[in-house]
């Protein structure tokens, strides 16, 4: 055992000459007021057993009893372990620390951000615009990079364009052709019901009414169903109900001769608990059940990423943006289509049915969010993230 007494002016100052000459792991033996200041004694490489209270003796036959002249004082006690990080002066310390490291990281970021616009101006400016359309610093550094520093700032952003229009996935697959079983899944609020009208009206106008069949799984909101009926009403097409696997698969198997059957779900937060169990209808026998999961584009990345990792429970097939014109911008759901690489089937972009949906297609949707630039042209609030991005090595797969 190394044994070491240490002075200082008060606790904190002694506390934190033990740690930085004995280390994280010392005890403190003993403490006490001393002239100037206090008097720590310290150990280190010590052996536990040596603190421990000594083993009680075996029973034996009591023994009888002998007069006791003086108390018996009790075994020390062990002494306590200092916990560095609840420490008042080391958790301010750490915390200044922590203010310094941001303070740098800003300077350097400004600095690193002045000097790519120096040698790289056109860099520069095509990270401002791609993190203005709504890409993570990540991604919008991976174009920026693939694209190079452009001679011409307006060539080197249509490159960018291009880039991230050939990155974004498209299912290619039209249901007015295709036909088949189709489910379209997603979180409350995203307009599940009204898509899966466009789409039936449009096949009804292309098909006919006897080729078509909508079901409802969504036992918990009357009005959704309702909202269904009516539809189907106005289609002359049959609409059924299923609240359970054996339901869905019965309604399933009456309109085995129907062309398109399409199925309206629960909407439900990703952090529904009844959520697998909606889900698990979804897994009807060995039929070829697609799932199309509905997505807002006027919703925040961090949300559109929650419900994406929610339903991949049952493997998503494609994706149909709604909402298209409430979004601001699209860089968050452009992002997150190509992070996951979940194809894009249909844009929505409004509430006429059957007008306001639109096969998907990548340049146009990529223009689209260009043309929503120019219309807000007051840009990203500061540079903040910009500078840090600049002064890192950030990368993300585009």
């Amino acid at each position: 055992m190394k044994i070491k007494r240490f002075f200082a002016p008060d606790i904190r100052q002694a506390i934190r000459r033990v740690r930085e000459t004995l280390g994280p792991d010392a005890v403190i033996l003993s403490n006490r007021s001393v002239e100037g200041g206090v008097e720590l004694v310290a150990a280190i490489d010590y052996h536990e057993s040596a603190f421990a209270a000594p083993a009680a003796p075996a029973a034996v036959a009591p023994a009888p009893a002998a007069p006791v002249e003086a108390p018996i004082s009790p075994p020390p006690a062990r002494p306590a372990r200092v916990e560095w990080s609840q420490d008042p002066a080391i958790v301010a310390m750490r915390r200044e620390m922590q203010a310094m490291r941001r303070m740098m990281e800003t300077e350097l970021g400004g600095l690193a951000w002045r000097e790519l616009g120096q040698r790289r101006p056109h860099t520069r400016e095509l990270l401002r615009r791609l993190m203005d359309l709504g890409l993570p610093a990540g991604m919008a550094k991976t174009v920026a990079d693939r694209v190079g520093e452009p001679e011409d700032l307006e060539q080197g952003w249509r490159k960018a364009l291009y880039l991230l229009a050939s990155a974004l996935p498209v299912s290619g697959t039209d249901l007015l052709d295709d036909g088949g079983i189709v489910a379209v899944i997603g979180p409350t609020g995203v307009g599940k019901t009204t898509t899966i009208a466009k789409i039936a009206a449009r096949f009804v106008m292309r098909h006919g009414a006897r080729h078509l069949a909508l079901l409802a799984t969504d036992q918990f909101r009357i009005g959704a169903r309702e909202q269904l009926h009516t539809y189907g009403r106005i289609l002359n097409v049959p609409v059924r109900s299923a609240g359970s696997v054996e339901e869905l698969e019965s309604a399933l198997n009456a309109f085995a001769d129907r062309r398109l059957v399409l199925i309206d779900t629960a909407g439900m937060s990703p952090r529904d608990v009844r959520l697998s169990e909606q889900l698990a209808m979804l897994r009807v026998g060995d039929r070829p059940v697609r799932r199309y999961l509905a997505l807002a584009a006027n919703t925040e990345r961090t949300a559109l990423e929650r419900a994406v990792k929610a339903f991949s429970e049952v493997a998503c097939d494609a994706c149909v943006l709604t909402k298209a014109d409430e979004a601001g911008r699209l860089g968050a759901p452009l992002a997150t289509l190509i992070a996951n690489r979940l194809p894009l089937a249909y844009v929505a972009d409004g509430q006429r049915v059957p007008e306001d949906l639109q096969l998907a297609r990548a340049h146009t949707l990529v223009t689209r969010a260009a043309q929503l630039l120019e219309s807000a042209p007051d840009g990203a609030d500061d540079d903040s993230d910009l500078m840090a991005l600049a002064g890192s090595g950030a990368h993300a797969h585009a």
